[in-house]
């Protein structure tokens, strides 16, 4: 590797460094203990330990170059290498191309200033092509080189960054360096002969966290594969622990979640990633998730400021947060102040001229936000305005409060009359009005306490609005945070339930959406909508809207319309029971809005097959529960308990096990302020009933205590019609409960619970992904263990050694082969056997590692025809059992077993004439090759018919006969013959094997001469006979000299077969192949090899 030229004191630097090569200008210098017998001894040793621990060039390479000028003790390091060929390699390239040009200089300066460019050149030129774009592109080089040497992982493998700390090896420190790359945390220590080399995949990291004790102040603790890592002694811990999680998180999605995959562009090219990409991306996502803004919105710029606050009359400190859409701010001062300004809001951006470096940014509805002490606000306010200039197309409003934007260019007269006839022709089909404004209007007339204490609601909420604004732009304070505590208004919630959501930002950014959507979703017909159709009678059922045909409709067709918006995500229960409600108090377009933000942004993965984002949330609760509970952890003996009880409060927000009046109030703390509202009202639940769990005596007593406990919960100032209230229709038995209001207990919750942040709740939930993930795994390969046991002779903890192998072999092309159609990512929604299957290029990497014939010169074919035997359907992969069954014969089969697999593997469908389109490869078969090959005859993927055909198939299958087969024709069973010979070569008993090989096709050959003169007295088998045979021994050449001759002669001759009864029968008299067949294998031995070894193989290949 070319180094930038750097100055280096030779004096001092011989004791180090042993010379090699030189000339008039150039030095080649070897590391001391490096390629000497005993590593150089003692000085070798602490060179060695130097190199590691130390973060200098000398770390990186046992050999560099060094460029001289005559007189001179100051030396440039110009190149360095991790070996002798590299180095040698640079070294005739200077000989080559810089010695003869240097003579021509007069002075030593105009050479020593020659070669640093032409250096400086060559890096440049490098650097095109190099994954290196860090701050300090030359650091990270050698950091790169290092890790490249130490791990030898593919290039393709991209180093992210690295640190300097200590691995904790039992209870001694090693000090080290730490490599993070895409898909591996990689760790390198040398200490006085002692080599320490640890890599470990992400997506087998089950754990992630920071913890300390007494001999660790602070460290990262990795759980991988059930094995313990602890490292410390970082300069920068908690940077360090962020980066790795994210790279943890990143891995588990890029291999796991078939959802996030599909829709993010970054997890396509794991190439692009850097430290510096994936702190902006953390920084976005944060930002997206706080202001609950649309996931597309990226993070541009943040300036540390302050906003005036009008109504309380002083200046907040902050940061302003500006995306490409919205400008942003939230206070750092504890005053919970935050504001949200689109910019399709923005009328003007002015700023002052005085000292203060204010800006005003004014919107519509005649509002103004004044931020002063804001750093480059000239070129802010620039940005600002040429950035209203590009998103001012004209807007028009959907209703009074929320504003709606176009993303049209047309003019404005063509927008609202476009805009008018959509709408008219939306609501032909889709309620302009909530259900709850149809079926319980409020009659001003009739004003009991509660209808009074509602109005009174709606005059607080009307004065914060005088306040604060109305609207996408309203200040967010501790005061807005207290009204929703006590409950949104019925005739506010559907507009603030828009507002605090995000909802509003994505149904403004596209107009018109849903009644297309809706239209297009109508008359479709899938498992989705079936789904749905069956669900649409048990959502809210004694509510009289959904006992209508108008609320059941529109529930219809939101849901509807979601399912074919995503389909990846399509209908899930409970979507129903929480749509019915979003339909209660929102327009139908606006509902639909609302579902979108709850099931992709809110609660992401909540709504999908696996509810993999509910388990993760249901982990959290349950650290939580430890933390605040000891005693109660300390009774249950199970906190599985808990995440059964807990699903559905999760998934329905509490909705389906409170009455509706008090649940609506629970799903206003929801949306303002996300799933922390959940959390913390589930341990006020929890520590309401603290002291009747304690003394449960089972899981069913408990359930029963806390079922009580929410027919006990009320809210005493819901103005619905007692006939719809649900609290209002318990039994005698049940109402002689205490009673407990809603709004207590969410206060409750937010004054004991209040102070988990959303970093917390972020950084849990990200750990526990890992946990979560890695326990459906675990669920995963056990099914597919007890279903494979059952039919093959390996043991379990074989069988899950093989698994692991199989499994890690199809990440590894996940890993690197990025542009590989059939294996994009895993799709957790197919059968567990065919959740995991390998192609045939995957699959001949393990038939190297793992079959005991893999020695054959002919492997690649046999790999190949193994690959098209297991595979039945045509498909062009095969699945674990497929996988299994065939290396389970290799290992444990009778002779028999394996003489038919062989068989099988020179007759149809396996047996395909294999030709290299390179000839000089030999034998040795391209990927190109192998998948022309495993593609012929293919038949394309099955249908759901034929696969439940074949299905029955399998259960009424009986162990086949070997009179079944079919037989062996000519040229078929000179592949056979060669096959053994290959499969004998460099055998103890080669000699022995061969000639009894040879014994048994002349054998074969005259039984079949005679079989043939018997009918037909012309056929004759001599001449193959004197192919195979010659005085004493076989002649694998001999057959391929004489096929090669004369080709045609098989053609011309009458053909012959053998029956797999004649081939065994004639073998099994020859105890040498027997006990070749018979001779047992260390399967462990075998496993174990192949699981250390398949990482450095694969990067061979």
């Amino acid at each position: 590797m070319w180094l930038k030229p750097e100055e280096v004191l030779l004096k001092n630097a011989l004791k180090l460094w042993l010379m090699e090569r030189s000339n008039d200008y150039f030095v080649l210098q070897r590391r001391r203990g490096y390629g000497e017998e005993g590593g150089g001894g003692l000085t070798g040793l602490l060179v060695g330990t130097l190199d590691s621990v130390l973060d200098s060039t000398a770390k990186v390479a046992p050999f560099r170059i060094l460029h001289q000028t005559p007189d001179s003790q100051v030396y440039l390091s110009i190149a360095c290498g991790a070996n002798r060929e590299e180095i040698t390699k640079h070294w005739d390239w200077l000989e080559q191309n810089i010695m003869k040009t240097l003579s021509v200089f007069d002075s030593n300066e105009d050479i020593t200033n020659f070669v640093q460019g032409k250096i400086r050149g060559l890096i440049a030129e490098e650097g095109k092509h190099s994954f290196a774009k860090e701050d300090d592109p030359e650091k990270f080089r050698e950091a790169l080189l290092k890790f490249e040497k130490c791990f030898g992982l593919p290039e393709q493998e991209k180093l992210v960054t690295y640190y300097s700390c200590s691995y904790w090896k039992g209870r001694v420190p090693c000090q080290g360096w730490l490599y993070l790359s895409t898909n591996f945390l990689s760790f390198y220590s040398f200490l006085l002969g002692s080599e320490i080399k640890l890599v470990i995949s992400w997506d087998a990291v089950s754990k992630l966290e920071k913890t300390s004790n007494v001999i660790l102040t602070e460290s990262i603790h990795v759980c991988s594969q059930g094995e313990n890592h602890y490292f410390s002694m970082f300069l920068h811990i908690n940077e360090t622990y962020l980066l790795m999680e994210q790279l943890a998180n990143y891995a588990i999605k890029r291999l796991f979640d078939k959802e996030t995959f599909a829709n993010d562009p970054i997890l396509d090219d794991p190439l692009q990633i850097t430290k510096r990409g994936l702190e902006n991306r953390a920084h976005s996502e944060q930002f997206s998730a706080f202001f609950r803004l649309p996931k597309e919105e990226a993070l541009k710029e943040v300036h540390e400021c302050c906003l005036w606050i009008p109504f309380s009359h002083f200046n907040t400190h902050g940061k302003m947060c500006i995306s490409e859409n919205y400008i942003c701010f939230a206070s750092q001062d504890g005053s919970l102040c935050s504001i949200i300004i689109p910019l399709r809001e923005v009328l003007a951006i002015d700023k002052t001229n005085d000292s203060t470096k204010t800006v005003i940014i004014s919107i519509k509805g005649k509002t103004a936000f004044r931020f002063s002490e804001v750093k480059d606000f000239e070129q802010l306010v620039a940005k600002f305005r040429f950035k209203c200039r590009a998103a001012s197309a004209p807007y028009h409003d959907i209703s009074t409060e929320v504003p709606i934007s176009s993303d049209s260019t047309d003019p404005s007269d063509n927008i609202e009359v476009q805009s008018l006839t959509c709408q008219r022709e939306c609501s032909k089909t889709v309620n302009t009005e909530a259900l709850m404004t149809v079926f319980h209007p409020q009659n001003l007339e009739n004003l009991n306490s509660k209808m009074l204490k509602e109005k009174m609601k709606e005059q607080s909420w009307n004065i914060l609005f005088t306040e604060c604004g109305r609207g996408v732009s309203m200040f967010r304070t501790k005061k807005t945070r207290d009204l929703v505590v006590r409950g949104i208004p019925e005739t506010l919630r559907g507009e603030l339930w828009m507002l605090f959501s995000g909802a509003v930002n994505e149904m403004a950014a596209n107009p018109g959406y849903y009644a297309e959507v809706v239209e297009q979703s109508l008359g479709t017909c899938n498992l989705a909508t079936e789904e749905i159709e069956r669900d649409l009678r048990r959502s809210l059922p004694e509510h009289p809207a959904f006992q209508s045909d108008t609320g059941i409709s529109a529930l219809r067709r939101v849901l509807t319309a979601y399912a074919y918006r995503n389909p990846k995500i399509g209908y899930c229960q409970a979507m129903n029971i929480l749509t019915s409600v979003l339909l209660l108090y929102a327009k139908e377009e606006e509902a639909f809005w609302l579902l979108v933000a709850v099931c992709e942004w809110m609660l992401p993965d909540y709504f999908n097959r696996r509810i993999i984002g509910a388990l993760v949330d249901q982990a959290v609760f349950e650290e939580l529960i430890r933390d605040h509970f000891p005693q109660l952890t300390e009774r249950m003996t199970d906190m599985t308990f808990f995440s059964s009880v807990s699903l559905s409060w999760f998934l329905t927000l509490f909705i389906s096990v409170l009455p509706i009046e008090s649940a609506v109030n629970v799903v206003d703390c929801f949306f303002y302020d996300g799933i922390k509202a959940i959390l913390q009202l589930g341990l006020a639940i929890l520590d309401y009933n603290l002291d009747k769990l304690i003394t449960c005596k089972d899981d069913a007593e408990a359930v029963t205590t806390l079922n009580r406990f929410f027919d006990s919960v009320t809210n005493k100032d819901s103005p619905l019609p007692s006939s719809v209230q649900q609290g209002s229709n318990v039994s005698d038995e049940k109402s002689s409960l205490i009673k407990v209001d809603i709004t207590d207990l969410i206060r409750e919750s937010n004054e004991k619970y209040g102070n988990i942040r959303y970093e917390d709740i972020h950084s849990l939930r990200c750990r526990n992904r890992l946990y979560v993930i890695q326990t459906l795994e675990e669920t995963t390969k056990q099914n597919v263990l007890r279903v494979v046991s059952q039919d093959v002779k390996l043991s379990l903890h074989e069988l899950d050694e093989l698994y692991v192998i199989f499994k890690k072999e199809l990440f590894f092309s996940y890993y690197w082969c990025l542009g590989c159609p059939v294996l994009k990512y895993h799709d957790p929604s197919l059968p567990y056997l065919e959740q995991y299957q390998i192609d045939c290029q995957q699959f001949r990497v393990l038939y190297h590692l793992l079959s005991p014939w893999a020695h054959s010169a002919n492997k690649d074919s046999l790999a190949l025809w193994t690959f098209r035997l297991l595979d039945e359907n045509s498909d062009c992969l095969i699945n674990f059992k497929e996988f299994s069954s065939a290396i389970d014969t290799m290992y444990n089969g009778s002779f028999t077993d394996k003489l038919k697999l062989l068989f099988k593997l020179h007759i149809p469908p396996a047996y395909t004439e294999v030709k290299s389109k390179d000839p000089s490869k030999g034998d040795e078969l391209s990927k190109e090759d192998l998948l022309y090959f495993s593609q012929l005859h293919g038949k394309g993927k099955v249908d759901i018919q034929a696969y439940l055909s074949q299905w029955q198939d399998e259960l009424s299958k009986k162990e086949e006969s070997i009179k079944d087969l079919p037989r062996m024709n000519q040229s078929q069973f000179i592949q056979f013959s060669k096959t053994l010979y290959n499969l004998f070569h460099g055998d103890p008993e080669e000699e022995s094997l061969y000639q009894a090989i040879a014994v048994v096709t002349s054998l074969l050959l005259r039984m079949e001469e005679v079989g043939r003169k018997l009918h037909s007295p012309t056929a004759s088998a001599k001449e193959f006979s004197g192919t195979v045979c010659a005085s004493g021994g076989p002649s694998e050449g001999k057959t391929e000299s004489h096929l090669k001759k004369d080709p045609s002669s098989l053609r011309e001759e009458p053909q012959w077969s053998f029956a797999f009864e004649q081939i065994l029968a004639s073998l099994l008299n020859e105890p040498a192949l027997v006990r070749f067949f018979e001779k047992p294998i260390d399967v462990k031995v075998k496993l174990e090899n192949a699981k250390t070894s398949q990482l450095s193989f694969r990067t061979k290949m």
